[in-house]
């Protein structure tokens, strides 16, 4: 997440296309890397990078700046300024939205969550593998 809140410190408007591509090329991605995908056709990075904006969004260090598009908030800029190591769930907890979104999720759910994401399982992995095939719920 501190990468994607790095790149939106120049206070602009960023795309979340643009911030895929910017964070692949920081993390010298290989071709292969970057087409990695799930099976809804989605690259596993741009689902990663969609999932730390949203994290950041939720703790209010981003805000969405229209469709597809989000900008560095105050508070971002404020947690910059400590130079933090790394940008964490334990971290965010320290804002009240943010524990109020995860706090949305039944404690079992996010107890199993916890440990797909420590086995490298996504969030849409984790909702796929947990939601019956003939639930009215659809994940994708």
């Amino acid at each position: 997440m501190l990468p994607l809140l790095k790149l939106a410190s120049d206070g602009r408007e960023h795309t979340n296309m643009e911030a895929a591509e910017k964070l692949a090329d920081q993390f010298n991605l290989t071709d292969e890397d970057r087409r990695e995908m799930f099976p809804s056709g989605q690259t596993k990075f741009s689902n990663r990078v969609g999932w730390a904006r949203t994290y950041l969004r939720k703790s209010c260090l981003l805000e969405s700046a229209g469709r597809a598009r989000f900008k560095i908030t105050k508070r971002g800029c404020d947690l910059l300024a400590t130079n933090p190591a790394v940008i964490n769930n334990q971290l965010l907890d320290r804002y009240a939205e943010f524990r109020e979104f995860r706090e949305r999720t039944p404690l079992a759910d996010r107890a199993t969550a916890a440990t797909d994401a420590e086995n490298g399982q996504t969030p849409e992995e984790f909702l796929t593998s947990h939601i019956p095939s003939d639930s009215p719920i659809s994940c994708r």
